[in-house]
């Protein structure tokens, strides 16, 4: 029995259409690599629940990074939150993520994917839920710092986890489908601060105060459960298994999927023999029935060729791009849902007459430093915000779906570089907006570049390094993101003390600046995964 293996070219459009392929007849007895094994196992029901569960995942990482955006605007009273402090809860996410970048990159790559995205999910869901309970600024930023360090791990890894299940066609598609669903969060959660954050909760249960942004964050735990629940009724990733010399078990995955998506049974699998990859590793040092710290000793072994050249220098370009990227979308996105509250406050103050934004944000900034002393508000007539928020998320996600479409067609690299200097470019154009429907629109485009940028960049590094260093090398690069989004965060507070100018500036001149430097990247389209 001999089985034709047909890699299709991006230029395949559909069973009529014209058909570029590559194709190798794979004898029944005659391993099969792993691009050959799971293109064989088509595509069909099986991956669109893997889409949902990537979904669900994604939620996660923007809940827990984007809700002080809109809670301290509802809690600022309740916890006496100053500028800098909302800087601070801003940033301590992103403390915690990078504090623990390497420790996941290293336990995913040597232990497996499926154990620790299940517990790693199910405690950053208890941390959550232990935010939703305090009653003061440490408890709440010890259990966002928390959060921060459990949800590094398992976000790197669900792109790693979803694009191991996938061939070459596919794998930037599932990687903007990742990048869509971040961005559908972001519209998703100012759509639950509209329904919770207005509301006048008041209430007490065993001596704690609970307001209606203690009940906002308590639901914003759900997506975390609900996550490390369905992982538990997915497999390991086999592209894992084959690279641990675990091909029997990989082999049984494939078989999973083919019948899911073909509705045939497990037994009609065309391939019966995969190839041993353990004899393809320049150590050779992988065991099929190695115990965890035989593991733990591979690891170590596994980081060192990442500071070595070639690798080295891709990971520095890489990383470079990371901390541009993250940095500057994070800052904007993270700071606008107070933006927008400072335009809707200034645009009830002032009726009929219009202003820019730097006047609006100048004047709310002076404002509270001259009086301080008056008895603390919370504008609960704050709608425009939410609306406001929600039309920034959804232009993110049609730049996404749009991205989707064309990434097979263009490429990569070029959807990078143009989505990089148009978010840098609306970065600036802030600046000189003058009316808030210019801002809205230049923010709308800046997240909407960015989260592009941001979600292409993942899926070139995917393909840029090997199995045994892929999400180590996505760890390290959202680590030093991170960290600039941290630092970002930071100091945005006090760039906006010293006037209207740096902070755009700043944001804007880091997405160009990152797209000078994606023009050194390699080209990884349709680059089988190794």
């Amino acid at each position: 029995m001999n089985v034709s293996i047909d890699f299709i070219d991006s230029r395949t459009t559909s069973e009529n259409s014209a058909k570029v392929t590559v194709s190798r007849t794979v004898s029944e007895y005659e391993p099969a690599t792993f691009e050959e094994a799971i293109t064989a196992t088509k595509f069909g029901k099986y991956n669109i629940l893997l889409a949902f569960l990537a979904m669900l995942s994604s939620f996660c990482t923007v809940f827990d990074t984007s809700t002080m955006s809109y809670t301290f605007v509802a809690a600022q009273c309740d916890l006496e939150l100053s500028l800098s402090d909302k800087g601070l809860l801003n940033a301590v996410t992103y403390a915690g993520m990078i504090t623990s970048a390497i420790i996941w990159g290293f336990l995913f790559d040597v232990l497996g994917r499926k154990k620790l995205l299940i517990f790693g999910f199910l405690v950053d869901a208890i941390f959550v839920f232990t935010s939703a309970f305090s009653q003061s600024l440490p408890l709440l930023l010890a259990s966002k710092y928390l959060q921060g360090f459990i949800i590094n791990g398992p976000f790197a890894a669900v792109s790693s986890y979803i694009s191991e299940f996938h061939c070459a066609m596919y794998r930037p598609v599932y990687q903007m489908i990742i990048g869509t669903s971040n961005s559908f969060g972001t519209v998703l959660l100012p759509l639950l601060a509209w329904v919770i954050l207005p509301q006048n909760m008041d209430f007490t249960i065993v001596k704690l105060n609970f307001h209606s942004w203690n009940v906002f964050l308590l639901v914003s735990g759900l997506p975390a459960f609900l996550s490390a629940i369905m992982y538990l009724l997915f497999p390991e990733s086999p592209k894992f298994l084959m690279t641990s010399g675990q091909n029997d078990k990989a082999l049984k995955v494939f078989q999973k999927i083919f019948s899911v998506n073909t509705g045939q049974p497990p037994e009609c699998y065309p391939i019966k023999h995969l190839v041993d990859e353990t004899q393809n590793t320049s150590t050779n040092e992988t065991s099929t029935k190695r115990n965890t710290l035989q593991a733990l000793k591979e690891g170590f072994q596994q980081i060192k060729p990442i500071c070595l050249p070639p690798q080295l220098v891709r990971i520095l370009l890489a990383c470079t791009i990371f901390l541009f990227v993250t940095m500057s979308l994070n800052i904007l996105r993270l700071w606008l849902p107070q933006i927008f509250q400072i335009m809707t406050d200034y645009q009830e103050a002032h009726e009929e007459e219009p202003a820019g934004l730097c006047t609006m944000l100048m004047e709310s900034i002076d404002g509270k430093n001259s009086s301080s002393s008056e008895e603390c508000e919370v504008n609960v007539s704050n709608d425009s915000t939410y609306i406001n928020s929600t039309i920034v998320g959804c232009t993110a996600i049609c730049g996404n779906l749009l991205a989707a479409s064309l990434i097979r067609h263009i490429g990569k690299k070029k959807i990078l570089t143009v989505a990089l200097i148009i978010a840098g470019s609306c970065g600036v154009f802030l600046y000189f907006s003058e009316n808030p429907e210019l801002a809205v629109f230049c923010s709308s485009m800046f997240i909407a570049g960015g989260s592009v940028s941001n979600n292409v960049m993942v899926s070139v590094a995917v393909d840029m390094f090997p199995t045994t260093l892929r999400t180590m090398a996505i760890s390290l690069g959202l680590m030093i993101g991170r960290s600039g989004a941290m630092f970002g965060n930071f100091i945005f507070p006090y760039l906006l003390q010293t006037g209207c100018e740096a902070p755009f500036f700043f944001i804007g001149g880091s997405m160009l600046a990152a797209a000078i430097l994606s023009l050194a990247l390699p080209n990884t389209d349709m680059k089988p995964l190794t």
